[in-house]
């Protein structure tokens, strides 16, 4: 068969977020079971940025590939998967939507682990792509009831929510500020590239679930550090990611458990509503593999 070659239309068009979800949950559980080998990402120095590679083996799947983005002039990116079995290259995926839909899918997964059971509301602080797709997934596994929304852009808060309600069918509404988009509800969502902190974390109500995308380093980072003290449960899809950043990590490495340890009930979870719950996402390399493998899957059936 030939090899596909697909783009930004073919993931928007092919790829629903309950297939996202699924193959990220499944590489998920093969991570901490050892059926995915995903190695440290590796940067390879272009002089004014770099070539970054992360890379996956499904051995369950019988699939492996790579994904290669870049620091120097915000190309768009590449994954490609390969069959183990015969070599073949099956699939690859150019553009900008693949990346954001599977760190949605994490996201959605981790609100589906730790978040309290039923019906939220979601406060989303950051209205870009990653918050984006972080309610897009979220919806396919949670009744979201009401998103309250809050940007640095009044504007874009605004937007976000008549995107939301028009092409999600989601009962949205801008707020004024980000306590306003905290306080009270049932999953936050921080996704902004803010170098300091954007809320306080006594903003956060007890049986909260948080989502913290953005910058995550002693030097950079989006929330308190004092979130880690109020978390009952402190997880991340890759522990070994986070450890491994050039500068250190926010939250403490040895505390953070990994949420493929949460799905299979290796490690604790939320064990009462008034628990709080924190989620710190790095993107477990290989993840986006397991996604791109599902829209080949997807995109073969359909012709």
């Amino acid at each position: 068969m030939p090899v596909l070659l697909l783009n930004d239309d073919d993931v928007r068009a092919r790829l629903d977020a309950p297939t996202a979800v699924r193959a990220v949950r499944s590489a998920l559980l093969a991570a901490h079971e050892g059926g995915l080998h995903a190695p440290p990402r590796v940067h390879a120095d272009l002089g004014d940025g770099d070539l970054v590679f992360t890379a996956g083996h499904l051995r369950t799947e019988k699939l492996f590939g790579f994904r290669a983005y870049d620091t120097l002039v915000g190309a768009e990116q590449l994954v490609a998967v390969w069959g183990t079995e015969d070599g073949r290259l099956r699939a690859v995926v150019h553009g900008d939507e693949l990346g954001p839909r599977r760190t949605g899918a994490i996201g959605a997964v981790a609100v589906d682990t730790a978040a309290r059971p039923g019906p939220i509301r979601l406060g989303l602080v950051g209205t870009g792509t990653q918050a984006w797709t972080q309610l897009w997934a979220i919806r396919s596994v949670r009744q979201v009831d009401e998103v309250t929304v809050a940007s640095r852009r009044p504007e874009r808060a605004e937007a976000f929510a008549r995107r939301a309600a028009d092409e999600l069918g989601v009962a949205a509404r801008a707020v004024r500020t980000v306590e306003e988009a905290v306080r009270g509800h049932d999953v936050v969502v921080v996704a902004t590239n803010s170098a300091v902190p954007v809320l306080d974390a006594d903003w956060i109500s007890p049986g909260t679930h948080v989502t913290t995308l953005g910058p995550k380093t002693v030097v950079r980072h989006e929330v308190p550090s004092a979130l880690a003290d109020l978390a009952d449960v402190l997880f991340t899809d890759s522990p070994a990611q986070a450890a491994g950043y050039g500068e250190p990590h926010i939250f403490p490495a040895e505390r953070m458990v990994g949420l493929g340890a949460l799905l299979s009930g290796a490690a604790p979870g939320r064990t009462s509503p008034e628990q709080i719950t924190v989620f710190c996402s790095v993107g477990l390399a290989g993840t986006e593999v397991a996604v791109a493998a599902a829209l080949y899957e997807a995109a073969r059936s359909s012709g």
